[in-house]
């Protein structure tokens, strides 16, 4: 009787161990099947990582425009990595030497003229944006209270001093001798009534000349000193101008990488609606994108 109740209690114990084991199994096949649903869904919204594009650039408003931009490449797996520099000379060295991929913060002419001048092998791959260069205040508010002798900054670079000095021709200040365009300086001065001093100076620093009764200033520098065109500028090209379409602000890059995938996608989406309204939104008119 007691081997018979033995047995017993072995055999349930054994259909228990069984039953058991057979619940957990069923579990852990559950977990597995949740587990790998969760990574098919996980790989389903994964981005592919497809490198990194390294950009140089003027802090304002290019700095700006690429980090909206980068968010989107993010979107793409592009990873950007933008850094700012304050001058226009080292960002065309470091795309020169292939350090970085490209750079944001220059127009044509002045390429042109940095090539020229620095025997260095940069080409455009399109053109995003233009800043009207305007006359803005220094120690006088009003052009009516120009005078004799009066000092009025500009650019020293070849090409903006140039546009510089035709927007104050544009207003009756001085002018300019006949054929002088994209590369006038202030030699080429034929007519100046007002006897006005012309203040050369590098571009980053035209806006730091409060001594000066006006300054005349690109679009990103009058950003950074707080300017806007359409509340503070005195005069400002009008975005039908010749000097408009000329100054088209481009992304460069060293020739033979303008096909580089990765500029290729960066200038996609600068090029494209939503930063073309981000341009729109944020600059107040200091900032309007180019159309092809």
């Amino acid at each position: 009787m007691k081997k018979r109740n033995l047995l017993k209690r072995i055999l349930t114990l054994g259909v228990a161990a069984a039953l058991s084991v057979s619940a957990l199994a069923g579990c852990g096949s559950k977990d597995k099947t949740a587990q790998k649903k969760d990574t098919q869904t996980a790989a389903g919204t994964e981005v592919q990582n497809k490198g990194t594009i390294t950009v140089a650039a003027s802090p304002t408003p290019h700095a700006k425009i690429l980090a909206k931009a980068g968010e989107i490449l993010a979107k793409e797996g592009w990873d950007l990595k933008v850094t700012e520099f304050e001058d226009y000379v080292q960002p065309n060295l470091v795309v020169e030497s292939g350090e970085f991929d490209a750079n944001y913060f220059q127009h044509q002419p002045y390429l042109d003229s940095f090539n020229e001048e620095n025997n260095t092998h940069l080409v455009s791959v399109g053109g995003i944006h233009y800043e009207p260069f305007g006359i803005y205040p220094g120690s006088k508010n009003d052009l009516s209270k120009l005078e004799k002798g009066d000092d009025i900054a500009v650019p020293n670079d070849t090409t903006n001093e140039a546009r510089a000095l035709l927007l104050l021709q544009d207003n009756g200040i001085i002018k300019l001798k006949d054929g002088a365009g994209l590369t006038a300086t202030v030699n080429d001065i034929a007519e100046n009534p007002y006897e006005i001093n012309i203040v050369e100076l590098e571009a980053a620093q035209v806006a730091r000349a409060k001594d000066a009764a006006f300054i005349v200033l690109n679009g990103n520098y009058a950003l950074e000193a707080g300017f806007t065109v359409s509340k503070d500028a005195l005069a400002y090209e009008k975005s039908d101008s010749e000097a408009a379409k000329t100054y088209v602000n481009i992304i460069a890059v060293k020739e033979g990488n303008e096909n580089n995938e990765g500029v290729q996608a960066l200038v996609t989406v600068l090029k494209s609606d939503e930063i073309k309204q981000y341009i729109n939104d944020t600059f107040d008119g200091a900032v309007i994108p180019f159309e092809d």
